[in-house]
């Protein structure tokens, strides 16, 4: 993809797991890309070689003093990609928003990025009746001009109606 292609961000908790990562990789980066955007992958953004330095560490004070280096620059990093993205793409899935895919999606909103979220899970979630999620986090993707998808072609669809 060249300099002009549009990207987006995505915030989310699915890297943490095996399953989590192989619906990232297999069904919700390909949507993003087939909606014509180029992905900033913040599972990707930090060196492996970064983290596997921390865990290496001996247990103790000098383990949570390398794990403190490497979560700014994890943090850094991903804050550096939500300033350059065009659009953060927040899934929201779960029985509460991820901690810190909220924290992101505050932090894009308060810079003026557009967001766009996916939540597909049909559990309860939301404050009351009237919000599918967290009030704010709601508040927050509504404000930015985005909206709550609620299946990956809706997500595609609202990601290239950003793009027109």
């Amino acid at each position: 993809m060249d300099a002009k292609t549009p990207k987006a961000y995505i915030a989310s908790a699915l890297g943490f797991s095996e399953l989590g990562r192989s619906a990232y990789y297999a069904a919700l980066v390909p949507a993003i890309e087939r909606a014509g955007y180029q992905v900033l992958d913040p599972w990707r953004l930090t060196a492996p070689a970064v983290l596997g330095k921390a865990r290496a560490a001996p247990e103790g004070p000098s383990r949570r003093r390398a794990f403190r280096k490497v979560n700014a620059v994890i943090g850094g990093n991903n804050r550096r990609a939500i300033e350059a993205c065009d659009v953060l793409v927040a899934i929201l899935d779960g029985p509460d928003v991820d901690s810190g895919t909220a924290a992101e999606i505050g932090y894009a909103a308060g810079i003026g990025k557009r967001i766009v979220a996916y939540r597909n899970d049909f559990r309860l979630s939301a404050d009351n009746e009237g919000a599918a999620v967290n009030l704010q986090v709601e508040y927050f993707i509504r404000q930015s001009g985005g909206r709550i998808a609620p299946d990956l072609l809706a997500l595609e669809r609202a990601l290239r109606a950003l793009r027109r």
